[in-house]
């Protein structure tokens, strides 16, 4: 529940107003209070936390990163089930961050975010909001405000014509309906990235027949997942500095990775071999190999981790569609070779409306610019975590913070230890104004730019990396270790500062 004396002093100026109560969110306010910085307030749209992970419940979702990687280093968790953990534990994760840091007083759940303006005279954040609860709307003030809402925040259909034509069962992997059941229906899959290689193996088990709806093959590695043995996490719980070094484990071989992914180098070829392998070890049929072999270089698309996707796609009742869709029909899907698929059900695992490459609401900063109009040419921040005309305003997932091969959270942390110590010298110093310089912004983008040239991403392939127009504003082209170590130490240099 929330706490009263925080709905009555919401109406107040704040400290700091963050947006979203997700891992990144919660992480912020966790780093904020341990800052002794309390004024604050988290805005969910949602009616619990857990931001994706919340979201993303469908059969098979799991993270493809290690659990004891995929967490925060402040708040380790011993208990880890598995290597690889599902959904469901890591939302569960999440939840226990706000009953273990105390973070209840602080959320503010059903509550939108419609745009927020900085307003130029009193350097102040001005955020509009409503409440779906009780359809009403209210206006909030806070002298800076961090933008927690996540890049995989908004799921969207795929632009398919005929979409709204079809009369049976739609569903997007992000927003699962538990309700139907499937054993006696005919089931579609559009998709073959990262959650359809996770949903493919359940679906079907329990669906009649699937239908498998492929545009571009994926490089696929094996998933070393098992559970985890009770001796570990009692070691874990017992001597806590073993679960250190197993997270510094873990991170160092995935830094390794990025040799391969990132870069072209000897170890890309060693890892396209590996994924050629798991692939033939998996499938025997040549036609089919051949169906599932990508034309583009590994790490150019995301990668995905899975040893039961292959498998699952040879069942008796399951099919491989490789022809290009045309358009959706009143029953089903027609592809351009004139053949209509007729199903009960479709199941899109399309993706997301990228949060790295539009506003996520409407952002104005000083003398009205607009973010969203900023932006249309190809996103652009300091460092991903400011952008210059728009003051004591901090991003998590921004611009160019992407990891190819190591766990986000490792790069949520870095942008959460900076942002802390932006927000400590406008409450400090009394700031009204903590803006990057212009300058600043537009030598650190041309470098990204420069070095994102010779990376995997931009050697031809199609992502949802890059805009239309072939500009990343996803990637960071790097190891984890640049980007932590480029988020150490706050830039005074590069800011303009403006007291109240």
């Amino acid at each position: 529940m929330n706490d009263p004396t925080i709905n009555n002093r919401i109406n107040q100026t704040l400290d700091v107003i963050i947006i979203g109560a997700g891992f990144s969110g919660l992480g912020m306010a966790i780093q904020l209070q341990q800052a002794n910085i309390n004024n604050i307030a988290i805005l969910e749209r949602d009616k619990e936390v857990g931001g994706c992970w919340r979201d993303n419940q469908y059969p098979g979702a799991a993270c493809d990163i290690p659990s004891n990687l995929y967490s925060f280093s402040f708040a380790p968790n011993p208990n880890w089930s598995r290597a690889y953990s599902s959904s469901h534990e890591i939302l569960n994760y999440i939840k226990s961050l706000v009953s273990d840091f105390a973070l209840q007083r602080y959320i503010r759940f059903n509550t939108n975010v419609n745009d927020i303006t900085f307003d130029d005279n009193t350097g102040l954040w001005i955020i509009k909001t409503d409440t779906k609860k009780i359809g009403s709307s209210e206006t909030l003030k806070a002298r800076s405000v961090v933008i927690a809402s996540g890049p995989l925040a908004n799921c969207s259909f795929p632009n398919i014509p005929g979409l709204e034509e079809y009369k049976g069962h739609k569903i997007h992997s992000a927003r699962w309906d538990h309700e139907v059941d499937f054993s006696d229906k005919k089931v579609a899959l559009v998709g073959t990235g990262a959650s359809a290689v996770q949903i493919i193996p359940e679906l079907v088990q329990t669906a009649k027949h699937l239908t498998v709806f492929q545009r571009t093959p994926a490089w696929v590695l094996p998933r070393l997942d098992a559970e985890t043995p009770p001796w570990i996490s009692t070691l874990f719980r017992k001597i806590p500095g073993t679960q250190k070094l197993t997270r510094q484990a873990l991170f160092a071989l995935h830094e390794v990775g990025a040799l391969g992914l990132i870069w072209n180098s000897p170890l890309t070829s060693i890892m396209q071999r590996v994924a050629l392998k798991h692939l033939q070890h998996q499938v025997k049929d040549s036609w089919m190999q051949r169906q599932l072999t990508p034309n583009f270089r590994i790490g150019c698309k995301r990668v995905l981790m899975s040893s039961e996707y292959y498998p699952a796609l040879q069942q008796p009742n399951c099919k491989l569609i490789t022809w290009p869709i045309a358009k959706m029909s009143e029953k089903g899907i027609r592809c351009v070779e004139g053949i209509e698929h007729q199903f009960d059900c479709i199941v899109f695992a399309t993706g997301f409306d990228i949060g790295t490459q539009t506003a996520p609401f409407s952002v104005k900063g000083v003398g009205g610019r607009d973010l969203g109009e900023d932006w249309k040419r190809g996103a652009q921040a300091y460092k991903s975590i400011n952008v210059s005309g728009y003051p004591n305003l901090f991003l998590t997932f921004g611009p160019n913070s992407g990891p190819g091969h190591n766990s986000a959270l490792v790069y949520v942390e870095s942008q959460l230890h900076y942002a802390v110590q932006g927000i400590q010298r406008i409450l400090n110093e009394g700031l009204a104004r903590l803006d990057v310089r212009e300058r600043a912004q537009e030598k650190y983008n041309i470098q990204i730019q420069k070095r994102l040239t010779k990376t995997n991403w931009n050697s031809g392939c199609k992502s949802w990396y890059l805009t239309k127009d072939g500009f990343n504003a996803t990637m960071f082209p790097g190891f984890a270790t640049q980007y932590s170590a480029q988020m150490r130490q706050f830039e005074d240099k590069d800011y303009l500062r403006v007291s109240v």
